[in-house]
């Protein structure tokens, strides 16, 4: 995924992005494939009222499908379920803060530039990084696009979702985003697993190369994920911890209590505190 520098803080455009009606005001939402075809149809019709092109529209929606499995996944989140010990074991903490710490010392130039910028010091990225794709070792197999429309479509959480497909059919009008890309499950993009919205408004360039790709560029994915938790409240300096100040910022990062308190425990872990 290429996008070109600038595009995170187009304020315009997200606002534009914003307000894009629900497709679910167009169509019933549903729990099953049957009314997917007709809801994708609504929702194309309620877009191009809205200014989406045409081309636009047919191009991103060329090979959407129901997505059985993100069904599955979005179900099936068994693992935040588990108690904390749990749950560390089963995502392979210790692994994490094995790897972390290497890649600590190996990106030790662009992890201080990043903190130096943002106020992120380098445990909770690399936490992150870790824990949402093996530190870039798998970014996910589902067709991102269908996967988006069918939660936008599924009756559990259409208003967010729809607000994720508004922003991901921008990226691929911007030809940023191509409509064969696949991710994680629930349409996360890239290394650290941004929701398209979310590239919209905190994707960066990292690296410095004029582009933004969160997917190719580790230096893009991490210094994006440090300006998402600044953009949540992350203060330079303080602590990240359970009950101290920067916690809030993780809160942000993932709903889940163990995914947050993981993140923070890895990350101590990585920092040496």
């Amino acid at each position: 995924m290429r996008m070109k520098k600038g595009l995170a803080g187009t304020a315009a455009a997200l606002m534009a992005m914003m307000m894009l009606p629900a497709a679910a005001k167009a169509a019933a939402c549903g729990n099953d494939a049957g009314g997917f075809p007709a809801w994708i149809e609504a929702y194309k019709r309620d877009a191009a009222g809205r200014g989406v092109g045409r081309s636009t529209l047919d191009k991103a929606f060329a090979n959407v499908s129901y997505a059985r499995a993100t069904i599955r996944a979005d179900r099936g989140q068994k693992s935040f379920r588990l108690s904390l010990d749990q749950f560390m074991q089963k995502r392979g903490a210790t692994t994490i803060i094995r790897r972390g710490k290497s890649l600590k010392q190996q990106h030790a130039t662009l992890l201080k530039r990043i903190e130096q910028r943002y106020g992120v010091p380098a445990g909770p990225l690399l936490a992150i990084w870790g824990m949402e794709t093996g530190f870039g070792g798998f970014l996910g197999k589902e067709h991102t696009l269908s996967a988006v429309a069918t939660l936008a479509y599924d009756c559990r959480r259409p208003e967010f979702f729809t607000t994720q497909l508004n922003a991901a059919v921008q990226l691929v009008e911007r030809g940023v985003l191509s409509p064969a890309a696949r991710g994680a499950a629930h349409g996360e993009i890239g290394q650290t697993q941004f929701l398209p919205a979310n590239v919209l408004k905190y994707g960066v360039d990292g690296d410095g190369n004029g582009r933004i790709d969160l997917v190719g560029s580790r230096a893009d994915a991490l210094a994006s994920t440090a300006n998402f938790l600044r953009g949540h409240g992350w203060a330079p300096g303080a602590g990240y911890q359970p009950g101290q100040p920067n916690f809030a910022a993780l809160q942000g990062w993932n709903a889940a209590s163990v995914y947050q308190q993981a993140i923070a425990i890895i990350g101590a872990e990585i920092d040496g505190r």
